[in-house]
């Protein structure tokens, strides 16, 4: 399997797996991989108190970086202006709830083709792009 195929194939398992890991952690999930021309958003999610944003990264147990240093400015404007999007287009959904953008890390196995880890890093970065 071409390295971008098996890439995307691994992306999308981290995207389930942390799609499942919202839901048993009583999130619910809204929508996900809501596309738009500035960018994608992985999850929307929510709870009582937040509509919530997911960038999901998924690297192997052999990565040398941990997933969520993949997240860096220029992807977090990305995520940003696709939100910003995303509630024109959905005014309904956000209600009386904060906007919160979390990033969920998912480490593979490439060997035993297993997860290893799931991070969920809340409140990962805000609105202004900069880190917490």
């Amino acid at each position: 399997m071409a390295e971008r195929a098996k890439n995307k194939v691994i992306g999308k398992m981290g995207e389930n797996v942390a799609a499942g890991y919202l839901k048993n952690n009583g999130y619910e999930i809204i929508d996900r991989n809501y596309s738009a021309r500035c960018g994608e958003i992985d999850i929307i999610a929510a709870d009582s108190k937040y509509l919530i944003f997911v960038e999901v990264k998924t690297r192997s147990l052999n990565s040398l970086d941990r997933p969520c240093k993949w997240v860096d400015k220029n992807k977090q404007r990305k995520i940003i202006k696709t939100t910003l999007l995303y509630l024109c287009n959905n005014k309904d959904v956000k209600g009386n709830r904060m906007i919160r953008f979390d990033v969920i890390e998912v480490v593979y196995d490439n060997v035993t083709k297993s997860v290893i880890d799931i991070n969920h890093l809340k409140g990962a970065f805000d609105a202004t792009g900069v880190p917490h």
